[in-house]
């Protein structure tokens, strides 16, 4: 992942700078957390999971965790971030019984989670090491368990025109799903489905009822790989 220091000094300003990075499709930071979390609950009902303990790797400030109790029949969440900063803040605003946080480098977790969820984090790693994210993915998950890897679609135009405006994206080294499958499956995961979603912005919205027909059509904004971890 990106050095800790340059999530740090964004922090505060991170929901911000993401919504106005954002908002060329329309939409805000929460529609896109509620229908990558809504797909993924429906997925994994498809395939028979029912994840009680779920780690948000690369969480940042935290507001997806609410999402993930709500859409999943989750017992807790626990997330995970190289930032501080951050992670005080995701402690601050959504701390709970069921919901912790830390950073990364305070503990690694072994074989406690049936899901790891993951939302455009690799593509802030150096590709070098996301090898070793993947480790820390692997150990962290219960035998079997799921690992959900969502990413921005570098062949989406509409993808790389807001990246350009988020100023903690400008730099990133996006990864293909086709890129991705195979640092997967080279880690240790059998791949299960690979989908992508917000083909459509805010002023087709009409046309979303479509989506769920075109995720095999790589056009969407985001995509995600479902996998498991091996036995």
């Amino acid at each position: 992942m990106s050095e800790p220091a340059a999530f740090d000094a964004c922090a505060a300003a991170y929901d911000a700078a993401l919504n106005r990075g954002l908002s060329l499709s329309g939409e805000s930071k929460e529609y896109f957390a509620h229908r990558r979390i809504e797909w993924l609950s429906s997925r994994l009902r498809q395939h028979g999971c029912r994840p009680m303990h779920v780690l948000d790797y690369g969480c940042g400030t935290g507001a997806t965790a609410r999402e993930l109790l709500m859409h999943l029949p989750a017992a807790s969440v626990t997330g995970v971030d190289v930032s501080a900063d951050s992670i005080d803040l995701a402690r601050r605003h959504y701390a709970d019984a069921n919901v912790q946080f830390s950073t990364i480098d305070e503990g690694q977790s072994a074989g406690e989670f049936d899901l790891v969820y993951c939302n455009g984090v690799f593509h802030h790693i150096e590709p070098d090491l996301r090898g070793d994210a993947l480790a820390y993915i692997s150990r962290a998950l219960a035998s079997r368990g799921y690992f959900a890897l969502w990413e921005n679609n570098p062949w989406n135009p509409g993808t790389r025109l807001v990246m350009r405006r988020i100023p903690f994206d400008r730099d990133a080294k996006t990864l293909s799903a086709r890129h991705a499958r195979k640092l997967l499956d080279s880690a240790g995961f059998d791949i299960m489905t690979t989908d992508f979603l917000f083909v459509f912005p805010r002023p087709l919205a009409l046309l979303r009822p479509l989506e769920p027909a075109l995720t095999r059509v790589p056009a969407g904004a985001q995509y995600m790989v479902l996998c498991r971890k091996r036995a």
